[in-house]
């Protein structure tokens, strides 16, 4: 199966930046989706943005507003996410996900509804943005 290990969360002032990493092995000869989500406690799992592995970005949530990007480096089998002009409502738990593209014949990368399409998930990194 494929696993997921994030990293580079942390603490930053607001208008800061971070660079979140997503390690991914186990990969099959497949074209894969994969996609950052982030959650607060008391709020359900929200999409960030996913592309696919083949490198065709999919979309950001709207609260992105530009300030975030995606980017796979198909050499070191790792997804980034570039995020900008951080703010305190960007304050969670984030994670790295991942699903085949097509699946029972069904093909997508839906990021929306909290991920539920995405078989797997790493462990999820904090980012706190203070003000």
């Amino acid at each position: 199966q494929v696993q997921l290990q994030e990293s580079g969360g942390g603490s930053v002032q607001a208008g800061g930046s971070l660079r979140l990493s997503c390690a991914a092995s186990g990969y099959t000869a497949s074209d894969y989706c994969m996609g950052w989500f982030r959650q607060v406690p008391g709020k359900e799992r929200e999409g960030v943005t996913a592309m696919r592995t083949s490198g065709i970005t999919i979309g950001y949530g709207d609260f992105v507003k530009g300030r975030f990007t995606v980017s796979y480096d198909k050499a070191k089998s790792t997804l980034y996410l570039d995020m900008n002009s951080l703010k305190p409502e960007d304050t969670a738990v984030y994670s790295c996900a991942a699903k085949r593209y097509c699946v029972g014949g069904s093909c997508g990368c839906n990021f929306e509804g909290g991920g539920r399409a995405f078989d797997y998930w790493g462990q999820g990194t904090q980012v706190t943005v203070s003000s």
